[in-house]
């Protein structure tokens, strides 16, 4: 599996109550259930109008397919290489 992060304009996102994010989590992993073990969501960060979503799947397609059947848009799809963090320093 390789990690992704998918961004998604979303307008409204960051003003969504505590319901509405329920209901769009419930939509994504209704989603998840019939693509699985293609895709996994890890998680998402949701800023102004976009999230940032964080996910493992065999490839773009899946994320794609993923976004067609929850509804949501995949506008930026990035697979991530590695990762760093202040430990990377040494």
């Amino acid at each position: 599996m390789k990690t992704y992060v998918i961004e998604r304009n979303i307008p409204g996102a960051g003003s969504m109550t505590q319901d509405e994010l329920c209901g769009a989590a419930s939509a994504s992993n209704a989603a998840l259930a019939k693509l699985s073990p293609r895709v996994q969501w890890n998680h998402s960060y949701v800023a102004g109008d976009k999230t940032f979503c964080v996910y493992l799947a065999e490839d773009e397609d899946a994320i794609r397919e993923h976004a067609q059947l929850s509804g949501f848009p995949a506008d930026t799809i990035t697979e991530i290489k590695t990762r760093i963090d202040p430990t990377t320093a040494g």
